[in-house]
């Protein structure tokens, strides 16, 4: 590989890196999400062309909720799918949910934070119960440079994503990469972008949302593309 090539891949994965970074610390910071007027458990399903039925993600949830611990029937079992070399959820279990009071003024608002909606209308127990639904058994070590797996919201609470589990699947892999080239990771950098795009008025926000739940990787080059020139985030 070129020296050069190899610099320009090493200085995209900082960029992107800080990008998430950045992200994370802006998400965690204290702020009185009251003036929002935010109502923090609304969520309302992303139609899909591509699920089986309009009951299916329904009963898929309900029988996460109902029995946590029993394993799928045969043939019910979520099953990603991938494009572009990368993962996608199954539209039958996660066809990907908004909030609806999460309008554009208010992620256009510098003072909001994620953290005004993450955690409120499903918990950290609901969320991992989303492994069983696809057969994934629940990692250890998950954090850090040993992270292998992200309990991603299909449609990012950045760009008005609900916080339920029609809109959270176990995003994994690939293995034997850096940290930063992990699936969850490289969305991250897509989720950075498309916000700053809402943000500046430059994407519709509802055209967004519908895209990035039908298949997040067609934003990936564009994304890796403003991150290369300091504009991802």
């Amino acid at each position: 590989m070129p020296a050069m090539t190899r610099i320009t891949g090493l200085l995209l994965a900082i960029t992107m890196a800080l990008a998430s970074w950045q992200h994370s610390v802006h998400a965690e910071e204290t702020v009185d999400c009251t003036q929002f007027k935010i109502e923090d458990q609304q969520s309302q399903p992303l139609p899909t062309k591509n699920a089986s039925s309009p009951g299916a993600t329904q009963n898929v949830i309900s029988r996460i909720l109902s029995q946590p611990n029993a394993p799928s029937p045969p043939g019910q079992q979520c099953q990603p799918h991938s494009s572009n070399g990368f993962q996608l959820p199954d539209p039958n279990c996660t066809p990907g949910a908004i909030n609806p009071s999460l309008t554009s003024d208010v992620l256009r608002n510098p003072h909001f934070r994620t953290s005004c909606v993450r955690g409120h209308a499903t918990s950290e127990e609901q969320k991992n119960k989303t492994y069983i639904a696809y057969g994934i058994p629940h990692p250890g070590h998950n954090t850090g440079v040993t992270q292998t797996c992200e309990l991603d919201h299909l449609v990012s609470l950045e760009l008005g994503g609900a916080d339920t589990l029609d809109n959270i699947w176990p995003q994994c892999g690939p293995p034997g990469v850096a940290l930063v080239h992990r699936f969850f990771k490289e969305k991250d950098a897509v989720e950075n972008y498309l916000a700053k795009q809402v943000r500046e008025g430059v994407m519709n926000l509802k055209e967004v949302q519908q895209g990035i739940a039908a298949d997040w990787t067609q934003y990936l080059a564009d994304a890796k593309k403003a991150c290369r020139m300091g504009n991802c985030r």
